[in-house]
């Protein structure tokens, strides 16, 4: 996702597109021409090496001295697969270079049969001078932990398509579990060893269980892997980078050390959002809106941005579909000790609000997945001002025990993103036996 960074030019600016590949780099130069708002390209120049990166200062020591030694250099490349590596270089040798958002690079309207690196070079160049966003560069360490916790989601997707392949098995050779509803439990684990072992009579051959047995070893192998690489998370949150920031946003109901690296590890500083909807629309929480003239039509959400901390809230948000209001568990008791008071406070506040909201869209027959989807975005909003100090613990909503369930309103369903709609009060309950007139209409409905 693109931060709000825009280039102005400058007539004592070079710029330089950069279309990056393996093992080449085409490079173009956009310099000012002398008139008003007019570049033009200077020199352009292909290195067919992979060790591109020594090459590119010398080009831009070559381009100031032919135009302008004083002159400001800005590089620019599109982010993809080649990471920040070349942008840290650059940096190193004190050449100005940012990463573009790919969604912003600028592109003429036809002739779009011709693609080549030279004239990709020349749009992000172009890019560079008539306005582009640039992306957020994290720090090493924070780039480093990220990797880790994508290579645990790579792990936790191939432990489900086994899980899938081994009860897929068992259905073809009608076998079944006849325990526990639920699988993959303690007993669901030691009958499909008992399987394999013989210990257990089923209409497998020897074949069969020594096919059985071979996908137990894997689930049990990425079984333990995971756990192991759980333990290692747990240590990396106990880093000094992250030690004060995972114990403030686990106060809050339904985050545990996981979900708050995963949150900490993809954004890396929350300071960039100077609002609370920008770091919402930023995870693709936000609505989408496809409305022309007087005709307005809201969508789904927008699903931009990053989608890994987008998961990790929605997931979170299921946990506020149960448990009363005010109550709060052993193990979030547990996370909040030796936490300020005004922390505490504020993840009480969250907790109580988000659990209202999820029974307020409950009873608005609201499907699961809209109401989800909603207290994550709330939530999303609350860990923003959990980081960046945007609380204050004397507006605390009073915390109640105990909430009576409202009946369903006959009204017609609000939007998403309507304000009634985010109201953490549950709507209220209707007296028995009064029913209202029909010819007494509310002042404040529209026609």
């Amino acid at each position: 996702m693109t931060e709000s960074n825009t280039f102005v030019p400058h007539s004592n600016t070079i710029y330089i597109g950069m279309d990056v590949h393996k093992a080449s780099v085409s490079l173009c130069a956009y310099v000012w021409s002398g008139n008003l708002d007019d570049y033009v390209y200077v020199e352009e120049k292909r290195f067919d090496s992979a060790d591109y990166q020594d090459m590119i200062p010398g080009y831009v020591q070559f381009i100031r001295e032919s135009y302008d030694l004083n002159a400001n250099v800005i590089c620019g490349y599109e982010a993809g697969c080649t990471g920040f590596s070349l942008y840290r270089y650059l940096m190193s040798k004190s050449i100005k270079c940012v990463v573009i958002a790919p969604s912003t690079i600028l592109e003429a309207k036809g002739n779009k049969k011709v693609k080549t690196d030279r004239l990709d070079a020349r749009k992000i160049a172009y890019s560079l001078v008539h306005g582009c966003k640039h992306v957020h560069v994290p720090s090493e360490e924070s780039e480093a932990v990220r990797g880790y916790l994508r290579m645990r989601e790579d792990h936790k997707a191939e432990l489900k398509r086994i899980k899938q392949e081994i009860l897929s098995f068992c259905l073809a050779h009608h076998v079944q579990f006849k325990g526990t509803k639920n699988d993959w439990t303690q007993a669901h684990i030691q009958w499909l060893d008992n399987l394999c072992s013989g210990k257990q009579e089923s209409l497998f051959s020897l074949l069969d269980r020594e096919t059985l047995n071979e996908y137990m070893m894997t689930f049990h192998y990425l079984t333990e892997r995971i756990e192991r690489i759980d333990n290692r998370i747990t240590e990396l949150s106990a880093t000094p980078k992250f030690e004060k920031s995972v114990k403030k946003i686990c106060c809050i109901k339904g985050i545990d050390v996981l979900s708050a690296m995963t949150i900490l590890s993809e954004i890396d500083d929350f300071q960039r959002f100077k609002t609370a909807e920008q770091f919402s629309s930023f995870i693709g929480l936000v609505p989408g809106e496809d409305s022309s003239g007087s005709k307005e039509k809201k969508l789904s959400i927008t699903k931009a941005g990053n989608r890994h901390v987008r998961r990790i809230l929605v997931e979170d948000a299921q946990c506020y579909s149960q448990g009363a209001i005010g109550k709060k568990s052993s193990k979030l008791k547990a996370r909040q000790k030796g936490c300020d008071a005004e922390v505490i406070a504020y993840a009480d506040k969250a907790s109580t609000r988000l659990r209202r909201r999820y029974i307020a869209l409950s009873f608005k027959n609201k499907s699961k997945n809209v109401t989800k989807t909603a207290v994550a975005r709330e939530l999303a909003c609350f860990i923003w001002g959990m980081l960046v100090g945007k609380f204050d613990a004397n507006k605390q909503e009073p915390v109640t025990p105990h909430v009576d369930p409202p009946q369903p309103s006959r009204e017609k369903p609000l939007s998403l993103v309507s304000k009634k709609e985010v109201s953490p009060e549950p709507p209220s309950r209707k007296k028995p036996g009064v029913r209202a007139s029909k010819s007494v209409k509310n002042k404040t409905d529209k026609p």
